[in-house]
């Protein structure tokens, strides 16, 4: 599935710092905490909450985000549907890599069983 190039530019360009809080209000609204979003995180790119308070305080763009992440090798089992997109249709690398963590906040904030969320066999 091909995003508009205006799109994967949009997402390269949007900073984490200002995704972040959404991320927290969404998964702590559906009754989850914002450590099980941090494990979700440094599942998905070796970040530790150090890293990634470090990562908001300098306000990187997702581009410098998922440049300095170690992608989880376990990453394309990540599939299914995101503000209106199959993640694993999405042929921009970035913008794949975006609505991995989007897709991954979801299932947290809906509920889904950590080991299942983390693909973890």
């Amino acid at each position: 599935m091909s995003t508009s190039p205006e799109h994967d530019e949009r997402m390269a360009k949007m900073t984490f710092a200002t995704v972040y809080p959404h991320y927290v209000t969404k998964v702590e609204r559906k009754g989850r905490t914002k450590a099980e979003l941090h494990q979700v995180i440094h599942w998905l790119t070796g970040f530790d909450e150090n890293k990634v308070e470090e990562l908001i305080r300098h306000k990187v763009t997702f581009e410098t985000f998922f440049q300095e992440a170690s992608l989880n090798p376990n990453a394309g089992l990540i599939k299914g549907l995101i503000c209106g997109y199959r993640v694993e249709e999405i042929s921009n690398p970035l913008t794949r890599q975006v609505r991995y963590l989007d897709k991954l906040v979801d299932e947290l904030a809906k509920g889904k069983k950590m080991e299942k969320i983390l693909r973890a066999g």
